[in-house]
């Protein structure tokens, strides 16, 4: 068998067919008979035949000559002996069609196959190595109805003619080079091989003077093209330029589109993969203005549709999913040894591997490459995505990466700072993940294409030696507070420090001096340098962690005991205004409450979840409860209008983030603020001590005032000015403050001792956040703490379901001792479950971001704790 293009070059007559500079054109009747003598030529029987791909007329007769014979023909690079003895080792050729001192020859057995030779397959046409494949073959295989349907679909669409005549300026080795070959042999047109380089002087009157209709190129060629200014010496009589191989710039794009169409002619943007034999998409040029980013639609014959991970068709549009193409120019297969090519064909699709979505245009667009992607700190980052961030600042670049950093290779002169910047910025990732390298030019395939392989190998080698090397203190403050100067003398908080960076600092502080000191916030560039890394001798624990713990452990045992300890919900206020302080702080002053709300969902989430439960059970809506009013007096359990009590806090805490950013958006608070936050908050502070004493006794609602903002507001802002007491006297004026705040509702308000209690221990709690935030504790101690500690809002919102639901039908059948205990430690170890069970939902959703609701639940993983922390108060930072 062999494809219908090359048994039909007769037909063709005496038209030109390939033509060379300052020679008489090679007509297709000279042609087919050149090509049917070297064909008699070979010998009998299935043959894998090697041709060495040079622009030649040689090497274009040999390939025709090998497909008309029946054989299976691999495509060597010219001068790359490399690859040349990868293709002989693993596959054997039984004849080469090559160069040997200037001459061409034909060597091997002309007899068959050799002993060792196993026969290719009957359908077998074509062996191409994939792109980038270095050191190890795989090649793809084509069948010649491979290479017909692909040559016949693509001269349909571009509308090819016999009068239509093709610049050859691709590789032959390449698969976009062999379809430009047959798409034009497949149409009786012609091919003009210029034999200089796009940059050459000559190349543009060589393109005129040869009368090419077309011009088909990778996205270096238009850069080459660029280069000369091919767009002021357009050839008269270009009706058409393609542009496939990768990905090329949108700008481009769109100028040759132009230019194209303001000289009546038309530009092809193309999307191919060598196991599609070549082009399976285009997008129509009556289509590409305003779509250049686009792939387009499938060619004639083929089909493209969406699969999500589960191999499900995706319809919607704008919903990413794996490209899928069907079509008659699917490979048969991948082939790494010579037995493979026996094989018959074993697919019947081709999963691209290309991220895609389809517009409400009917056109796709590709989003990113699978496998080239990142997975840092629970994002994905695409580094195509990064490659088009920088284009957007005229930084051409590859970016390749692993799942610590990513790092940009930069063409031509770029500041490295600055592009650290840009990929920060279009990531979400810190300076710390991101790296820059500017070279003169970048490494390319013969295909020219970009060689990944390389880049990635250098990325790998450089990590390597980075790894070896010990970062300094101020290497890492500079990295993250770019682009300000970091002198010796700054520190973390003078600097202007957030949540984000402060995770980041303290991991690389462990990293270098072995522990992060105590404040070392509050400790300069120069002193934390001094300090010398040393072996931890008994593992920290911040106090609000160990507080955290506490407060949640008394409001189970309260709440299930009714011992007077009512102190935890109190203390668990304080920590609120203490994680809005720290860690929300820029978005309490920008009054950002996406941002705010966003952090808000970890909790959020299951609460609404058991407002459903609810809903299910009793067969009502508590309405109250849906929209976090339920605290305000006006609805009741019992009437099904709201939840129980029990669910006040996740209301309030919801309430004080939308106070918090409305009290500090006030332009006089606001300027306040910028000066002193400290000085803002003692604001704060008295105006909620003023509501405390004054809206309850205004707002009757009886003992449902201490479920209110009013009540409990002044606690937060107590813990608000602790996270900001940076000095000695602040924090003494605080502690003293604070003191007297206690004492005062201790004993103003003091109805039972329950309230003395929870009042008086906010002393100790205070007290530890403001003089001792970091506790040296025992291994054992610590492992207790911070899962209780990680999990403690869902410790709240599910604790209670253990003796009221899971224990119920036990009540009074055990002792009650026994029951309370296995209703505490029940509904510690369930809120743990609860939030384990979350955070492995959250985990599933990162690795599938495609998804629009795994894209949306994913924007709080990457809240200002950087997915290392829980929402504010409620922080677990590992």
């Amino acid at each position: 068998m062999a494809p219908l293009f090359t048994s039909a070059l007769a037909n063709w007559g005496d038209a030109p067919a390939l033509l060379f500079p300052d020679r008489d054109p090679i007509t297709y009747r000279e042609l087919a008979d050149r090509v049917s003598r070297k064909s008699s030529t070979f010998g009998p029987g299935k043959m894998l035949v090697a041709v060495e791909a040079a622009q030649s007329e040689h090497a274009v007769i040999g390939y025709l000559a090998a497909l008309q014979a029946g054989h299976a023909v691999v495509m060597i690079p010219p001068d790359d002996r490399a690859q040349g003895a990868i293709i002989d080792e693993a596959f054997a050729p039984d004849i080469s069609v090559c160069q040997r001192s200037g001459r061409w020859e034909m060597t091997g057995s002309l007899r068959g196959p050799g002993e060792a030779g196993i026969p290719p397959h009957p359908d077998l046409a074509l062996l191409l190595m994939t792109s980038g494949s270095t050191g190890r073959a795989k090649a793809v295989r084509l069948s010649h109805q491979n290479l017909d349907g692909n040559a016949a679909s693509i001269a349909q669409y571009l509308g090819l003619t016999p009068s239509d005549r093709s610049c050859m300026v691709l590789p032959l080795h390449y698969c976009y080079g062999l379809s430009v070959l047959n798409s034009h042999i497949c149409a009786g047109a012609s091919l003009y091989f210029p034999k200089i380089p796009i940059s050459d002087p000559r190349f543009c009157e060589r393109l005129e003077l040869a009368g090419c209709t077309n011009f088909s190129g990778v996205p270096y060629s238009y850069e080459l093209l660029e280069s000369i200014d091919f767009r002021n010496k357009l050839p008269a009589s270009l009706r058409f330029m393609t542009v496939a191989g990768g990905r090329l710039s949108p700008d481009i794009i769109c100028r040759y589109n132009r230019l194209m169409r303001e000289n009546g002619g038309a530009f092809f943007a193309m999307y191919g993969q060598t196991e599609a034999t070549a082009r399976l998409a285009y997008v129509p040029p009556d289509q590409l203005d305003g779509n250049e980013d686009r792939i387009g639609i499938a060619i004639p014959g083929g089909a493209l549709t969406l699969e999500d991970e589960e191999g499900r068709s995706i319809l919607s549009p704008w919903q990413p999913g794996e490209l899928v193409y069907r079509g008659p120019n699917v490979m048969m297969g991948y082939a790494s040894a010579r037995r493979d090519l026996a094989h018959g064909r074993e697919l019947d699709c081709l999963k691209t591997g290309d991220l895609a979505e389809l517009d409400d245009q009917g056109l796709f667009r590709i989003c990113g490459r699978l496998k080239r992607i990142s997975k840092i700190a629970g994002l994905r980052i695409s580094h195509d995505a990064m490659e088009e961030a920088l284009e957007k600042h005229g930084i051409r670049a590859a970016v390749v990466g692993d799942d610590k950093a990513i790092h940009a290779y930069c063409a031509g002169p770029a500041e490295e700072l600055a592009v650290n910047r840009i990929l920060a910025a279009a990531s979400r990732l810190t300076l710390l993940q991101v790296g820059a390298t500017s070279r003169a030019k970048l490494p390319r395939l013969s295909s020219g294409k970009i060689d990944y392989g390389r880049l990635t190998a250098q990325f790998t080698a450089k990590n390597r030696e980075s790894d070896n090397r010990q970062e300094t203190v101020q290497e890492v403050f500079a990295q993250l507070f770019y682009p300000a100067r970091v002198g010796p003398r700054d520190s973390f908080l003078s600097l202007g420090g957030d949540s984000l960076r402060f995770v980041q600092l303290s991991i690389a502080l462990e990293r270098i001096l072995g522990e992060a000191p105590p404040n070392w916030e509050k400790l300069s560039v120069s002193e934390l340098a001094r300090r010398v890394k040393r072996t931890e001798t008994a593992p920290k624990l911040e106090a609000s962690l160990l507080i955290r713990a506490l407060a949640i452990l008394f409001v189970v045992v309260q709440h299930e005991t009714l011992w007077p300890i009512p102190g935890g919900s109190a203390a668990m206020v304080l920590l609120v205004g203490f994680g809005l302080a720290r860690f929300q702080w820029q978005a309490v002053t920008e009054f950002d409450i996406v941002r705010l709300f966003r952090s808000a969902l970890p909790i959020v989430i299951p609460y609404y979840l058991i407002v459903a439960g609810y809903v299910v059970a009793w067969g009502e809506v508590p309405w109250a409860s849906v929209v976090m009013a339920g605290n305000f007096g006006f609805a009741d359990p019992e009437r099904r209008t709201m939840l129980p009590y029990l669910y006040w806090f996740i209301e309030a805490y919801c309430q004080m983030l939308l106070l918090f950013a409305g009290f500090f958006a006030l332009p006089p608070v606001r300027k306040m603020a910028a000066w002193s936050p400290f000085s803002a908050g003692l604001v704060l502070l008295g105006v909620a001590l003023l509501a405390r004493l004054i809206i309850p006794d205004l707002w009757q609602i009886g003992n449902r005032q201490i479920f209110t903002l009013p009540w409990m507001l002044y606690l937060a802002a107590i813990g608000f000015l602790a996270a900001f007491a940076d000095t000695t006297a602040k924090r003494r004026l605080l502690m003293a403050a604070g003191t007297a705040v206690f004492c005062f509702f201790a004993f103003y308000e003091s109805v039972w001792i329950g309230t003395r209690v929870k009042y008086l221990l906010q002393i100790p709690v205070l007290a530890l956040l403001l003089f001792l935030p970091r506790l040296s504790v025992p291994r054992a101690v610590k492992a207790l703490v911070l899962p209780v500690s990680t999990a403690g809002f869902h410790i709240y919102l599910f604790h209670r379901f253990m003796p009221e639901l899971l224990l119920l039908p036990f009540s009074g059948k055990i002792p009650a001792p026994v029951f309370s205990m296995l209703s505490i430690v029940g509904g510690v170890v369930l809120g743990v479950i609860a939030w384990w069970t979350q955070k492995q939902v959250l985990s599933f959703l990162s690795k599938h971001r495609d998804l629009p609701l795994g894209r949306r639940l994913l924007h709080f993983a990457g809240t200002d704790s950087h997915r290392r922390f829980l929402p504010n108060g409620f922080a677990w930072r590992r």
